[in-house]
């Protein structure tokens, strides 16, 4: 049944879902400065949304990922798409700041994190093989949000006010999200009869509370939070340091379009490589290549240079993320992917929150960006010491069918 061609249905609405959400979410840095223009808020005060918003998606990750344990998918992804156009639109009408960081951060937030544990716990359970090259894909159709989203809410910014664009982008995301939320399905393991079948097929034997407490489960959290911690910085700040450099602020920009490019080929290498030569082994020597790709930052001060550093080190990182998702699916009950997968992402968005707050303090403290690649390279390599210590559970013995008398 996994091998099914409804499977590659899951993976396409899970990268659609994925980048419509994503880019929802990032479509705020395109408005932020009409926005500042246009209503006298504080261009700190809009900005703070953002960090609301990987916050908010922290603590629901989890939830999410359970609620869909329990209910399947589909009417989780569903209540994100609803949640997130409904928020999106409400936040084009803010009356203030503060009803905006709400609408805007703490909403669309906790939304989008309805889409990511619950479409990657899906994915895994429906493939058996190419499983690594699956979640990476769903992966690369999220790393698509800025070169879609994004270009589509600059152009609404340039033809609209703010509250219009944001409006609009709203319609687009329910337009799209409703419907292809109707196309997930729970992996043919889980549905009826199979799923009593599923817990004894070869995999681990043990309850929710023992994957929590596992030293697997741990070593994921731990290392998804430091590798996460590694880029968000470097992602934040790059641009303002390229500008310190020298380079005028709108080649700088390109920067992260080198990044991004070069971010959907990494997906798609490392998930080839993962199937290849295992999940584990290609995210190790990832997490070691990450952390001195951070660190080559250092050494660039032309635009040459930066786009070499960002090609490296956008391919890198973002290879790596899809293969927590591909490890967890093979060392935990498939019946709790969304629980355990969301506390990963749990992990991870607490990482990216330490980028922007760390940076700037740096920089502010030093006048200098060095401190902060350097202490990026000390964090990654943090990284990859804690997932070299990773052992995966052993799997249980698949239990005998008894024969019919």
């Amino acid at each position: 049944m996994t091998n099914s061609a409804y499977r590659w249905v899951i993976v396409a609405a899970g990268g659609l879902l994925g980048c419509v959400a994503i880019g929802g979410m990032f479509s705020l840095p395109v408005f932020l400065q009409p926005m500042a223009r246009e209503t006298g808020w504080s261009v700190t005060g809009i900005s703070s949304a953002m960090t609301i918003g990987f916050l908010a998606m922290a603590f629901t990750s989890m939830i999410w990922g359970t609620l869909s344990d329990r209910f399947g998918p589909l009417p989780v992804v569903l209540t994100g798409s609803v949640v997130l156009a409904a928020s999106l639109a409400l936040a084009s009408q803010a009356p203030s700041l503060l009803a905006f960081q709400f609408l805007f951060g703490a909403l669309v937030g906790a939304a989008t994190a309805a889409i990511f544990a619950p479409m990657m716990a899906c994915v895994t359970g429906w493939f058996d093989t190419h499983r690594s090259l699956a979640v990476s894909l769903v992966s690369a159709g999220m790393g698509m949000a800025p070169m879609t989203m994004s270009p589509l809410a600059a152009w609404l910014i340039s033809h609209h006010d703010w509250r219009t664009s944001m409006l609009i982008v709203s319609g687009v995301v329910g337009a799209i999200m409703i419907p292809v939320s109707f196309l997930v399905r729970r992996p043919p393991a889980l549905q009826g009869g199979h799923a009593e079948a599923a817990s004894t097929n070869g995999e681990p034997s043990m309850s929710l509370a023992q994957a929590l407490r596992s030293p697997q489960f741990i070593i994921l959290i731990a290392t998804n939070f430091f590798c996460c911690a590694t880029h968000s910085g470097p992602i934040i700040h790059t641009v303002s340091y390229a500008v310190t450099c020298g380079i005028p602020m709108v080649a700088a920009v390109t920067i992260y379009s080198v990044e991004g490019l070069a971010g959907m080929g990494g997906r798609i290498a490392f998930g080839l490589l993962g199937d290849r030569f295992g999940a584990k082994r290609v995210l190790v020597l990832g997490l070691l290549a990450q952390a001195f790709g951070a660190l080559g930052y250092v050494l660039v001060r032309e635009l040459a240079a930066f786009y070499a550093v960002a090609a490296i080190f956008g391919f890198i990182y973002a290879g790596t993320m899809p293969l927590y998702s591909v490890l967890i699916r093979e060392n935990f009950p498939l019946r709790m992917m969304g629980t355990v997968i969301g506390g990963t992402a749990m992990a991870g968005s607490l990482g990216m929150a330490t980028g922007p707050l760390a940076g700037g303090l740096i920089y502010d403290t030093f006048a200098s960006y060095t401190w902060l690649y350097v202490g990026s390279w000390a964090v990654g390599l943090g990284a990859f010491l804690i997932m070299m210590t990773f052992r995966p559970i052993p799997a249980a013995r698949p239990t005998a069918v008894p024969a019919p008398a």
